[in-house]
C-alpha cells in the first residue's frame, strides 16, 4: 500500500455501467499516471481506489476522475435528451 489512498463509491443509477466503460477505458490508456488507480463496477456502483506516494498526485487524480465521471454522466444525459425528441 502506498502512503496516501482514497476510495470513491459512486452510484449514478442507470448511467453507472456506461460511465464505468468510459472512465475505465481512459484509465487503461494512461500508463504514465503517477497514481495507482483501480476502477470496478460492483452492484451497480462504481468503486474507485486511488493510491499514491504524493498527496498532490492523489488530489489531482481524484479531481480528474470526478471530472471524467461528471463529463460521462453529462454525455449520457445529452444522448438521452436527443433520443426523446
Amino acid at each position: 500500500m502506498l502512503a496516501f489512498s482514497a476510495k470513491l463509491v459512486i452510484n449514478t443509477k442507470e448511467k453507472t455501467s456506461a460511465i464505468f466503460d468510459s472512465i475505465s477505458t481512459d484509465n487503461k490508456f494512461y500508463p504514465e499516471n503517477p497514481t495507482e488507480t483501480r476502477i470496478s463496477l460492483e452492484k451497480n456502483k462504481l468503486h474507485i481506489t486511488i493510491e499514491s506516494n504524493e498527496l498532490s498526485h492523489l488530489r489531482a487524480n481524484i479531481n480528474s476522475v470526478l471530472r471524467l465521471v461528471q463529463a460521462s454522466s453529462d454525455s449520457v444525459e445529452s444522448v438521452k435528451g436527443r433520443n426523446r425528441r
